[in-house]
């Protein structure tokens, strides 16, 4: 069943397109064309209301009651959804409703409001500050080290280098401002509003306001109203107060169009069905398909290596609680003190101390992102118990906090909520990712490394799940939040099956490029090898080198952001110029990616299938309809040469991925085309010698099929005699044209996938 209010459209499949100064509305409109041709249904935008100059991501929203008029403003929203209407296609928008982008204070007119008239703004409800922590003022981190002295008032204003800030009407010096310039290090600590994760230059927005709600969704209202829009994607509901009632406002403000939630679940946990959606934006589908496709024998093996390297071996929970206690302990301070502040208030004569130290184990102990109380208070109780067995010496605080946190109503509880998924997406997905390297394609936002296959049947099992209760939830490979592209992600698949080369090879990268921590140069290994391909040589050296300096610094065990080790990094940048400059580290690396190339493309091209045809709405991430082999973003928000792919796709140039385009566009067409093919799931049966070897399922007409670990079936001597249960009927593949009898060794025999449909008499 579905588990929204039925909306007007929902549509069979997203291409989503990064919007920005440099690629604006305007320059989207005029590929749709293609896009059509290539089958997809609807485009998906990335943010487009008004945000900070320059930016190339628009999640920095200043204003939201016009379009980015760098993006193409008004005008170019109108010419793109025109032309989307003329070729039938539909417009799916992503939204940002927790934050706004206050690194220019002057471009947020409700933000340099606030700062001027302070708690007298008629903005000031709309942002979640904590007034009296600040003594009456919001502290604004910003300044650097013993650089007080820059601080001026000029020309009515108060100037910090090249920032401007508002002085309030009839004041002259800085101490009569309803806000303080202090040192960047004081965000951790003393901040008193809240942010995006650990961004002090997004500022959170109290969307569970009414009049906030109304007044930050005006533009958004209108394109419903003008018929511009078909549907949203919203980012980071977790940093809302009440998730569920922000989407029931929206489905009211919509009319309940079409809404996908960017919400990340942890193996075993299910997205509250009471919520007006149609489901997430489809990591949970992401990591299904790269486990299927992964071979569990590889396991052992890797993750012997991974000990050696390390010297010990790796606790993925014990790892992950302590990254996640730095993080509360750490650049998420300010807000276990603000938590801290919200019990002091409800609770007379708390240890300050000691509940700090217990909300900030609790945050550790989280198992998910957060609860959404009373749902979700299992996770609580799980928290709990965990933080009690941690910490006993804390027991009497527990006791204290327990009623308080499980109080779905009080201020306490309802911010514990808000804290605890920054807590988890800084410790995990933006340092324990980075710090674990045994097979780095699992690293992904929305997976468990820990998690490292699944069979075939829990893959079945888990589909079926999926059409019965979220049949429009979207699927995807890659999005612009991914740490590896799809294909990236596929080549280092092949490292489960070949993990004997894997290890002397990267003994021997080590030995001719040595790094200070070798588990590290693992992680960076793996990177080069997934991201090589000879059409990105020419500027694979710049890329490498930024992947390096994130990765390194966002693990935060050698260097860091704050304080960069010059000498590791020197040694790590090093390493990534011997790719360019060491003939015998090229050998090396040629060598291996010779021998995983032919079955990388077999990765690449099932998990594409899979990814486009199993339940749910396909997404195809900008370009990644030829290889994806973007890193980490800003890697992965690089320009797609739209022109080149229209020319592949017109059969007027080459491309060593147009099997992949094939793939997509064969996929894509029959969805739209033929939607009575894809309205259940069942699995189909294989039998014989390769059986193990393939991934097959019935849509309602539609059935896929795909090869699973490449390696061992090629040292297996092929499909032999394995063989489809195919439904009755005479069975044609799209993909070639031809027909089959079920016999793998035919359709499997020109790609390593197939789609299967009824042959027409």
């Amino acid at each position: 069943m579905k588990h929204r209010a039925p909306g007007p459209r929902t549509p069979h499949s997203t291409y989503r397109l990064q919007v920005s100064p440099d690629f604006d509305l305007y320059a989207a409109a005029r590929v749709l064309p293609y896009l059509h041709d290539l089958g997809v249904d609807w485009v998906y935008l990335s943010p487009l209301l008004a945000s900070e100059p320059g930016s190339t991501h628009g999640y920095d929203v200043v204003a939201f009651d016009h379009v980015d008029p760098e993006r193409g403003g008004e005008e170019g929203l109108a010419a793109l959804s025109a032309e989307a209407r003329r070729l039938g296609m539909g417009v799916l928008v992503d939204i940002v409703p927790n934050h706004v982008g206050v690194a220019t204070p002057a471009e947020d007119p409700w933000w340099w409001d606030v700062l001027k008239l302070g708690r007298e703004s008629e903005h000031a409800s709309a942002f979640d500050v904590d007034w009296a922590a600040g003594d009456g003022r919001i502290l604004i981190p910003v300044v650097g080290d013993d650089d007080e002295d820059a601080i001026t008032i000029e020309q009515g204003e108060v100037r910090y280098h090249d920032q401007r800030f508002p002085l309030a009407p009839g004041t002259t010096t800085l101490d009569e401002q309803h806000y303080e310039l202090v040192s960047w290090r004081a965000a951790d600590e003393d901040l008193n509003y809240r942010r995006f994760f650990a961004v002090n230059t997004l500022a959170a927005v109290r969307v569970e306001d009414p009049e906030v709600f109304a007044e930050t969704h005006v533009e958004i209202k209108r394109w419903f109203d003008e018929g511009l829009v078909d549907g949203l994607r919203v980012d980071h509901p977790d940093g809302l107060r009440d998730p569920k009632r922000y989407l029931d406002d929206l489905a009211a403000l919509t009319g309940g169009a079409y809404v996908l939630v960017e919400k990340i679940l942890e193996p075993g946990e299910e997205l509250p069905r009471d919520w007006a959606t149609a489901g997430t934006t489809g990591y949970d589908a992401l990591a299904l398909v790269d486990r299927v496709l992964t071979d569990p024998a590889g396991e052992a093996p890797l993750t012997a290596l991974e000990d050696r390297l390390r010297g010990t071996s790796v606790d993925w929970g014990r790892m992950v609680h302590d990254n996640k206690r730095a993080v509360a302990d750490g650049i998420l301070h300010s807000e276990v003190l603000r938590i801290t502040r919200e019990v002091t208030r409800v609770v007379e004569g708390a240890d300050e101390d000691a509940v700090a130290d217990a909300v900030a184990e609790l945050l550790a102990c989280f198992p998910v992102y957060r609860s959404y109380l009373p749902e979700g208070r299992h996770h609580l109780d799980e928290a709990f118990a965990a933080a009690r067995s941690e910490r006993p010496d804390l027991a009497a605080t527990y006791d204290v906090l327990e009623p308080v946190l499980h109080d779905e109503w009080g201020q306490p509880a309802r911010r514990f909520q808000q804290t605890s998924g920054m807590v988890m997406a800084k410790g995990v997905e933006d340092c324990s990712f980075y710090r674990w390297s045994r097979l780095t394609s699992l690293n992904e936002v929305g997976g468990d490394p820990s998690v490292f296959a699944i069979g075939v049947d829990d893959f079945h099992a888990a589909m079926a799940a999926r059409q019965d209760e979220w049949p429009d939830s979207m699927t995807t490979l890659s999005t612009h939040d991914t740490k590896r592209g799809e294909d990236v992600r596929a080549r280092i698949t092949v490292l489960a099956e070949e993990p004997g080369h894997w290890e002397r090879a990267l003994d021997e990268l080590l030995r001719l490029a040595p790094v200070p921590d070798p588990a590290f140069g693992s992680l960076l290994w793996q990177a080069v090898l997934g991201a090589w391909t000879p059409d990105h040589l020419p500027d694979l050296r710049e890329r490498l080198h930024g992947y390096a300096e994130k990765a390194m610094r966002e693990a935060g065990d050698r260097t860091t952001w704050t304080e960069p080790d010059e000498a590791y990094e020197s040694q790590v940048h090093a390493a990534v110029d011997s790719v360019f400059d060491s003939e015998e580290v090229r050998g090396v690396l040629v060598d291996l990616a010779a021998r995983i190339e032919e079955a990388a493309q077999a990765n690449s091209l099932a998990a594409k299938l899979l990814a486009l045809t199993i339940p749910g709405v396909p997404d195809v991430y900008q370009g990644s309809e030829l290889w994806e082999t973007s890193l980490v973003d800003p890697d992965n928000r690089r320009p797609v040469d739209f022109d080149h792919r229209a020319a592949v796709l017109a059969g007027t140039a080459e491309d060593d991925a147009a099997a992949k385009l094939h793939v997509t566009c064969s996929a894509l067409t029959l969805r739209r085309e033929r939607p009575e093919l894809f309205t259940s799931y069942a699995p189909v049966a294989a039998s014989g010698s390769a059986a193990g070897h393939v991934v097959a399922y019935d849509r309602g007409g539609a059935i896929s099929v795909v090869t699973r670990l490449p390696v061992g079936l090629a040292a297996a001597g092929g499909w032999g005699d394995t063989t489809l249960d195919l439904p009755e009927g005479r069975w044609h593949d799209v993909l070639t044209g031809l027909d089959t009898d079920g016999r793998l060794a035919g359709p499997l025999g020109t790609h390593p996938v197939a789609l299967l449909v009824r042959a027409q008499d």
